[in-house]
């Protein structure tokens, strides 16, 4: 019998942690675990997260997915790690964090966001300097906000890390970070791959930001081997290499297979997401799109829409309704909702750039405001925007059509049908649902692997561990596809009243 080959992969999201543990040489996950995270919200945009409670879900994960596994964790040969993008996580010069860390869902440094990209040049400027467009959410602005909001704070900044660079560090006890969660971190240029430090130096002509920048390191590249402590905190083996880990959209984006051209990504989670694979910077003229480095070695141009199952939930709450009730009444509802519009922007938005944007509901009537037509509404609501952003994407230039469709939404039989008919492309389901954690996963074995193999294909292991779900194929309806077009006409006409 051939030894298992083990690797951990951790998620760590909005809502919670996510842990899996993949056996490489049969491409098998073994074992799942998850822990919540709690949010600190206010009404002025503001969302953060005590990282403390990022280490606690780990913990708490791992041990679960290694329990579920039957597997002595003593046999984990490295970790992978992925996190929640654009957030800030600020440490002193003893490796303590500063505050809570703002999170990627966080629109209080709207205005500061606002004055840098004035300094840019504007939106032009921007694309022409980083290759993207900041936007708020964007750690750049949230440096700013701090340095303004926190002066003494700010002061004793001595390292500047993303939410997967801080897991790392904790595991590690080394400051780095990976080009495709750094380029979203808005003082990144995307062509260059590397950091923008006059931007920074704009923001802190001291120079302290510059010198708390993490160096660099490519996707294949380790950053260590894990300490002995959290080794034992965590149940696994203290030689575990762990791998540079990245964003939750570069490691979904492995997690799926889309790590060469032809595969679209589209992700149903508290966020929408849509991405595809590129072999050299797609800089669009669309200030939407932004155009990430990958995790596995080239680009990742992606829309994200900030509502999206986030919406959907307050719909259901709203009206009492459990998630089988929910789709009840969904599925009662006529294509259109009866001429109901709701524009989910509960959070603000992104894609459309509306960051100030609230929700609305359009096209009321005495005969049409029914708890089914408002189900329709919102979840047609968050798909036009993902149809929105995938209009974006393909005048860029992407020509991808095959979706492939993870998160929580994905669950639903009859979204991923409206998915297919809004898109008007197939969809299809990986047969394990927590994409991100497994791209991570992934990673740790590529990583683990070029140690002793440098030539080591992370295709070969994507086509081994990523299988999709037969079952869950959703090709386009004609007949639907073209009653979805005036639908989705009417939703854009709605935004162009924003």
């Amino acid at each position: 019998m051939t030894q298992p080959a083990l690797f951990l992969g951790l998620d760590c999201g909005t809502q919670g942690t996510k842990a899996l543990i993949l056996d490489s040489r049969s491409g098998t996950v073994l074992g799942r675990g998850a822990a919540p995270h709690s949010l600190i919200s206010g009404a002025n945009g503001c969302r953060e997260q005590d990282p403390a409670q990022w280490l606690q879900a780990c913990t708490s994960a791992t041990r679960q997915a290694l329990q579920a596994a039957g597997v002595d964790g003593r046999q984990v040969l490295g970790v992978g790690v992925c996190g929640q993008q654009h957030g800030l996580v600020l440490l002193d010069d003893q490796g303590q964090v500063l505050r809570p860390a703002k999170l990627w869902c966080d629109t209080q440094s709207s205005a500061e966001n606002q004055r840098l990209l004035d300094w840019l040049g504007g939106t032009q400027g921007s694309l022409e300097r980083l290759g993207l467009a900041i936007a708020p959410g964007y750690t750049v602005s949230k440096l700013l906000w701090t340095r303004e909001q926190h002066p003494e704070l700010f002061q004793r900044i001595a390292h500047i890390l993303l939410p997967h660079d801080y897991l790392n560090f904790w595991l590690t006890g080394r400051c780095c970070s990976e080009y495709g969660d750094a380029s979203g971190s808005g003082y990144f240029d995307v062509r260059r791959r590397d950091w923008d430090r006059a931007l920074l130096a704009h923001i802190d002509p001291s120079g302290r930001l510059e010198r708390a920048l993490p160096p660099l390191l490519e996707a294949h590249q380790p950053v260590g081997r894990i300490l002995a402590p959290v080794a034992r905190q965590l149940g696994i083996s203290a030689d575990a290499w762990v791998a540079s880990g990245g964003g939750d959209n570069m490691l979904g984006a492995i997690g799926t297979g889309n790590i060469q051209p032809g595969i679209i990504t589209m992700s149903l989670g508290s966020s929408g997401t849509v991405y595809a694979y590129a072999e050299r910077p797609l800089i669009s003229p669309e200030p939407s799109v932004a155009t990430f480095c990958s995790s596995s070695g080239g680009w990742l141009p992606l829309i994200c829409t900030m509502n999206l199952t986030n919406a959907t939930t307050l719909v259901r709450e709203l009206l009492g309704l459990d998630l089988a009730a929910f789709n009840q009444r969904l599925e009662q509802a006529p294509i259109g909702a009866e001429g109901l519009c709701l524009l989910p922007f509960f959070n603000g938005e992104r894609v459309p750039a509306l960051p100030q944007a609230q929700g609305s509901l359009h096209g009321m009537t005495l005969d049409n405001l029914t708890p089914a037509n408002l189900c329709r509404a919102v979840v047609e609501g968050t798909t036009f925007g993902l149809r929105y952003g995938l209009d974006l994407l393909r005048a860029a230039g992407l020509h991808s059509q095959s979706i492939r469709l993870i998160g929580g939404g994905a669950k639903s039989l009859l979204w991923r049908q409206m998915v297919a008919n809004i898109m008007h492309a197939p969809v299809i389901c990986p047969r394990e649902a927590e994409a991100a954690a497994l791209g991570a996963a992934i990673q740790a074995a590529w990583c683990h692997g070029r140690q002793d193999d440098p030539d080591l294909d992370l295709q070969q292991l994507c086509e081994r561990c990523v299988r999709l779900d037969p079952g869950s194929e959703t090709q386009p309806r004609a007949e639907h596809v073209a009653a979805y077009e005036p639908v989705y006409q009417r939703y854009r006409q709605q935004l162009a009243s924003l």
